[in-house]
């Protein structure tokens, strides 16, 4: 026996110390191995996706000389001549995977929005040029469809509806293919973090998205519109946004249920137009301070706080101050649940609801109607101009004002009825109750404000907690 086997063999007798690499347990070896099944078995039907959009954009060429005196550079160069038009070639990448054998690809809307050109690169080179048959700028998907020359691989759907957290999640997708002249997907593994995720619209983000699954899974730049699949090589959902500080995966992505893209797969490949259901109502969660003032016992349900004009809700009689707290017998906890449940409906379907009115429970059977096409929710009658009056002395800590054509114009107000916010002081109760300079108040304690007198009629007599209707919804302001 050589004396390394007798110093291993003293170690492992004495200290439980072993020289030899142990073999991994086997339950890791078969997690490795589904890992590499579903690479490969899904990576096949995962594609690079390229887009070119053609820019425009105007020359000028200024016939004067340039002055040392900036005033006389500035006066003379208002005087130009506009020049020919010049045009630049904008590239865009993204993911998407093969759905059946035909051809059809789903991807983002946005990483297909506004392309003259999208090129489709599989995983074993073959290039293809793709024509968009159908999509949709709310729920962010597109199908594309290439014209294959032979068999194509295509994933297999899962059910996005069981997915729980704390499941395998594994996200796919090929979108530098061209930098590393590889056409073969990247793949990274993670767990499913949240369900039911929203990501409200940003300065940088123009869209909101609802009802995401969020994974730790890394997602970077590009990989939008691939598949994020489970453990058995299912597709459960589309990547489509990461929340990042630094530009690159941070552990925090999400994906669209796969689902969700089911349900309006078969219009887009057919090209027709997506219908979503619609209640014309502005909503909002409810919180400790509107849950007390409505005399409830918790906070769950979902407050209206306007009601779109002709709508069905206002034809099925809801008002504003009106509770949702059930919807065809479900338990509605909040705004998320509301929606999800509206947009599994169709067009022309009944649903009841029950609502709490007063302290009340009323029935209420409303009609789904079509979601509008722009996002104009309210619209009202302008009054003629009129003259601002300010509100020196503050209530509660408001500063208000009449709205005028120049401040409705400024703030972007659909109409000149309400007041508007010019100040909050620090610590006050409005402050507290988180209204901000810039809100427009147009109603008190259930109660009309169209201007300023309104106001401060209402005010002079309100005590006690008081509620406020605005335009980002109710909020109770609090007496001290």
């Amino acid at each position: 026996m050589t004396r390394l086997k007798i110093i291993g063999v003293f170690l492992f007798l004495f200290f439980g110390i072993s020289l030899y690499a142990a073999e991994p347990p086997r339950e890791a070896l078969s997690l490795q191995d589904a890992f590499v099944n579903v690479s490969k078995e899904v990576g096949q039907a995962v594609v690079s996706v390229s887009t070119e959009h053609t820019e425009r954009y105007q020359t000028r060429y200024y016939p004067f000389a340039q002055f040392e005196d900036q005033f006389f550079n500035d006066f003379f160069n208002d005087f130009f001549v506009e020049g020919p038009q010049k045009e630049f070639k904008k590239m865009g990448l993204g993911s998407g995977f093969i759905i059946n054998k035909e051809g059809y690809i789903i991807t983002n809307e946005h990483v297909v929005h506004g392309a003259d050109k999208i090129k489709v690169t599989l995983p074993d080179a073959r290039e293809f040029e793709a024509t968009v048959t159908g999509s949709d700028t709310y729920s962010d998907l597109a199908v594309i469809k290439i014209e294959p020359k032979g068999d194509l691989p295509f994933v297999k759907f899962g059910n996005s509806d069981n997915v729980q957290i704390g499941h395998w999640a594994i996200a796919i997708g090929n979108p530098f293919a061209f930098a590393v002249k590889n056409p073969e997907p990247t793949v990274t593994v993670g767990v499913v973090s949240a369900l039911h995720r929203t990501l409200p619209v940003t300065d940088k983000r123009t869209r909101e998205y609802s009802d995401l699954i969020q994974t730790d899974a890394a997602i970077n730049p590009g990989n939008s519109g691939g598949p994020l699949v489970n453990i058995y090589g299912e597709v459960i959902g589309i990547n489509v946004a990461i929340f990042t500080m630094s530009g690159g995966s941070e552990g925090i992505g999400f994906a669209i249920p796969i689902n969700t893209a089911r349900r309006i797969v078969d219009d887009l490949m057919q090209g027709r137009k997506v219908l979503y259901g619609w209640l014309g109502v502005i909503i909002q969660d409810m919180d400790a301070n509107l849950a007390g003032y409505f005399g409830l016992n918790d906070k769950n349900g979902v407050l209206v706080s306007r009601i779109v004009s002709a709508s069905p809700a206002e034809r099925a009689g809801l008002k504003p101050g009106d509770v949702i707290i059930s919807l065809d017998n479900e338990k509605i906890k909040n705004t998320e649940v509301l929606i999800r449940n509206i947009l599994k409906r169709n067009i022309g379907d009944k649903v009841a609801l029950e609502v709490v009115r007063e302290g009340k429970i009323y029935s209420a059977t409303v009609e789904i109607g079509e979601r509008p096409e722009d996002k104009t929710v309210v619209t009202e009658k302008k009054a003629e101009p009129k003259a601002a009056e300010k509100i020196v002395s503050s209530w509660r800590g408001l500063e208000v004002s009449d709205i005028t054509s120049e401040i409705a114009q400024r703030f972007k107000l659909n109409s000149e009825n309400g007041i508007i916010v010019t100040g909050v002081q620090a610590g006050s109760p409005a402050e507290q109750a988180g209204i901000r300079q810039g809100d427009v108040i147009y109603e008190i304690n259930r109660t009309t404000v169209n201007n300023v007198k309104d106001y401060m009629a209402i005010v002079s007599k309100v005590s006690g907690d008081t509620l406020l209707g605005t335009y980002r919804g109710y909020v109770v302001l609090k007496e001290k």
